[in-house]
């Protein structure tokens, strides 16, 4: 049968013959106060953190996980007759905590929306695979990342798998060179995140649907992704780029190459914002690491960026000709609006980027093009306006002092006669 074999058939054993609470119970005084006062951080700590967990505050108690009677005060509270587990071994977690999660019925009662494919998917993942086929009792279960006793919902910004945390929890294993030596698995992935412009979105600008770790590795399915499907996983939230990128001819070249789609441009953890200097054959530019400017990939690079350039340059021109005019106090309002679409423009041509062909940047930037062209045109023809106004003023201003000049000097000859 074999040990996974073996392992999920004991799985369902314990499943089935272990008794599923019919009630949310509470909490189990007999544990908390014993543990409290035996004087030993190791037992009185977790009974002080479940107080505050999701679990106490649903109504459950210590022997809903470790069995036992919660109705004795003595050492007979831990009969194993009575379904005492005590501590569960590392393999033991996952189907402990399956026993409710993995049961539709039961958690429908407790939070309708919460998925109960968790056992399933962990099985699945690297983490369960080691555990489970190899025995490799130091990867992740479910109290390592969740912990085992002040597990709070991921909507507290003081859970374990908050958004702001994820990265941290992942990172108390994969950071830790110590344990991720015998993997041969890098431990720069919590250093690098934390300057990703994905890090910056959730922890300064507060968006919580930045992604995080969980968001491209899964969370109790948590696998690599595969060079194949890289772009799959960014694609997520980077529609537009990815639906591109699919189509052009860098998707199969990658793939054969063994390089990871997106990440061999934009990197995986070390995510910086992209920016036009990453285009191009210039100092800095990605596309320069494989091409040169006399290989057609180069010409391409260097015309997707001379096309920006382009863009980008005549938006300026149009935008710095109507600021002119409005700071001069000219009426443009609707010409800047109009030229928002020059940007927009701009936007999508830096997304065309990713198909990689000249003709596919040229037709939103042209369309661009226009509408900065449109807006300088009316930047200069306000200025124009505003100089036209000026000049009237002017000779209005001459004539005005002229006249009174004139009425002036005729004043002074009417007193001169009386």
């Amino acid at each position: 049968m074999g040990r996974v074999g073996a392992l999920v058939c004991l799985g369902l054993v314990v499943l089935a013959t272990w008794p599923v609470p019919a009630a949310a119970q509470p909490p189990a005084e007999s544990c908390v106060a014993c543990h409290l006062e035996v004087g030993d951080d190791r037992l009185a700590t977790p009974a002080k953190e479940f107080g505050n967990s999701v679990h106490a505050a649903k109504g459950f108690g210590c022997v809903s996980c470790h069995g036992g009677d919660a109705n004795e005060a003595g050492m007979e509270a831990m009969d194993p007759a009575k379904g005492y587990i005590g501590k569960p071994d590392r393999e033991q977690i996952s189907q402990v905590c399956s026993r409710c999660h993995s049961d539709a019925r039961f958690m429908k009662r407790y939070n309708p929306a919460m998925r109960v494919d968790q056992l399933t998917e962990y099985i699945t993942s690297v983490h369960g695979r080691r555990l489970m086929e190899l025995g490799d009792d130091k990867v992740a279960t479910c109290a390592d990342c969740h912990t085992a006793h002040a597990i709070k919902p991921p909507s507290d910004p003081r859970s374990s798998v908050h958004p702001l945390r994820v990265a941290d929890t992942c990172g108390s294993c994969h950071a830790d060179a110590k344990r991720m030596e015998a993997y041969n698995i890098p431990t720069d992935q919590l250093q690098e995140y934390k300057q990703s412009v994905h890090w910056k979105m959730v922890s300064v600008k507060g968006d919580l649907s930045a992604p995080t770790c969980n968001d491209c590795h899964g969370n109790h399915g948590a696998t690599p992704p595969g060079i194949s499907w890289v772009g799959n996983v960014c694609g997520q939230c980077h529609v537009v780029q990815a639906e591109l990128f699919t189509k052009s001819a860098h998707a199969k070249i990658f793939v054969d190459l063994g390089t990871p789609g997106c990440a061999t441009c934009h990197e995986n953890h070390a995510v910086t914002r992209a920016s036009d200097d990453m285009l191009g054959l210039g100092e800095g530019a990605v596309c320069a690491g494989c091409h040169a400017l006399d290989d057609k990939g180069g010409e391409i690079a260097a015309g997707l960026r001379e096309r920006i350039d382009l863009l980008r340059g005549e938006y300026d021109k149009a935008h710095a000709i109507l600021l002119k005019a409005e700071r001069a106090g000219m009426e443009v309002s609707q010409a800047e609006f109009e030229l928002s679409g020059a940007k927009d423009a701009l936007v999508k041509a830096q997304a065309a980027v990713h198909a990689f062909t000249v003709e596919a940047v040229k037709k939103e930037a042209d369309a661009g093009l226009a509408i900065a062209a449109k807006g300088y045109e009316r930047g200069v023809q306000a200025l124009e306006d505003l100089q036209f106004r000026r000049k009237g003023l002017a000779v209005s201003v001459v004539i005005i002092l002229a006249l009174i000049g004139g009425l002036v000097v005729k004043i002074r000859q009417l007193e001169r006669k009386t």
